[in-house]
Formats: structure tokens, C-alpha cells, sequence
């Protein structure tokens, strides 16, 4: 995250903030599921062999599968020209919340998360490097151990900010986690509108910003 530009810094921020969005309507739809924190639906999922909740076992291992079908298929289009694969990437990201859109008014709601799943994957290949991803979008883990670390440094003479930047981005998660739940209150899963055209706009910035 500190090694990105600060144009790339503030896209980042973006993103963690529609990824909080996003992942709080599926958890509230799905009432207690994640659609981008995997760490926790691999957990439920073990929870649930373990207790013989089969049904249930079979649906974390579904949004499981989906959550490496996004991955696999924002890292493809992540391939080619830096510059121009950020905003492919946030486009797919765009479609696929789009036809989650459709699919939740038309009443296909398991449609919907799973193409909400695949989304919140997709993303996380914004900054991909190597093929690997450069920054943590849809989840925090990394990023408060990070945070944490960047403080003790801080406090033994090393830099004395580093910690902002990820605490920007947990803040920026955190923000739009508590923007979807009150969306989510008024609209429920209708609130994928706003996420769609969200996406769509930053892939539109970022198609045409310099530093893209």
C-alpha cells in the first residue's frame, strides 16, 4: 500500500470502500455469510462438517468455489498493459454487479450473491503484480497486521506516519461495510445499483487518469 502512488492509494481506498459496501449486503441477505472474507466462510464451513450440517456445508463450499472462479477471471483480465488493466478489471467488476442487480429484482437472489461473490474476487486483482495481488481490497487481515507492525516501527524511530495508509484502508472497508448495512435497511439487495455504477465510474477514471 506505501509503495503505491497517491492517485493508486486513493483508488485503493475506493475500492475498499465498495467492498465493504458489497459484502455487507451479502452478509445481511445471507445472515451471516460473507461474499469477500473467505478466512471466516472457510471457518463456517469446517464449523459445519463438523456439526453435520450438510446443507449448509454445501452452500459455503459453493460461494467458496465462486469466490476462485472471480480470482481466476479478474486475474486473466488483469494480463497485458498495466495501464489498461485496472479498468478492465473494474469493468468486469461493474458487469458482474450489474447482473447481480438484475438477478436480485428479478428474484433470483443465490444468482445475485453468486455474481456478487465473483465480483468482490475480481477485485482483488486491481493491483495485480506478478500475478499476485499487490493489495488487500476485500479483506483486512493482512492490513491491520500491517497496521500494527507500522506502529511498533513508528514508536522505535522508524517512520512515524507509515501507519496511515492502512489504516485509511480499514477505515475505507469499515465506512462502506456501514453505508451498505443502512442502504441494505432501505433497499435491500436493490442497493447493488449504486455499487454497479460505483465500479463502472472508477473504471472510468481510471481508464483515463495518467497515473492508471
Amino acid at each position: 500500500m506505501r509503495a503505491l502512488a497517491p492517485s493508486h492509494q486513493a483508488l485503493a481506498m475506493s475500492l475498499a470502500v465498495l467492498a465493504g459496501y458489497v459484502d455487507s449486503l451479502g452478509f445481511l441477505q445471507l445472515g451471516g455469510v460473507f461474499v469477500s472474507f473467505m478466512s471466516g466462510n472457510s471457518t463456517r464451513l469446517a464449523a459445519s462438517l463438523a456439526e453435520g450440517r450438510w446443507a449448509a456445508a454445501g452452500g459455503l463450499a459453493g460461494v467458496l468455489i465462486l469466490f476462485v472462479m472471480g480470482s481466476f477471471c479478474g486475474a486473466l483480465i488483469a494480463r497485458g498493459q498495466e495501464e489498461r488493466s485496472r479498468s478492465r478489471v473494474l469493468a468486469f467488476e461493474g458487469a458482474l454487479l450489474t447482473l447481480a442487480a438484475l438477478a436480485a429484482g428479478l428474484g433470483y437472489k443465490p444468482v445475485a450473491i453468486g455474481l456478487m461473490v465473483m465480483a468482490m474476487a475480481a477485485e482483488n486483482s486491481v493491483f495485480l503484480r506478478n500475478g499476485e495481488a499487490a493489495v488487500s481490497l476485500t479483506y483486512m487481515t493482512g492490513t491491520l497486521v500491517k497496521l500494527g507492525q507500522s506502529l511498533a516501527a513508528a514508536v522505535t524511530g522508524g517512520q512515524r506516519w507509515a501507519f496511515a495508509p492502512y489504516l485509511v484502508l480499514w477505515a475505507g472497508l469499515t465506512g462502506g461495510a456501514v453505508v451498505g448495512a443502512l442502504t441494505f435497511g432501505r433497499l435491500g439487495l436493490a442497493a447493488l445499483w449504486p455499487a454497479a455504477a460505483f465500479a463502472f465510474a472508477l473504471a472510468v477514471a481510471t481508464r483515463f487518469s495518467r497515473a492508471a
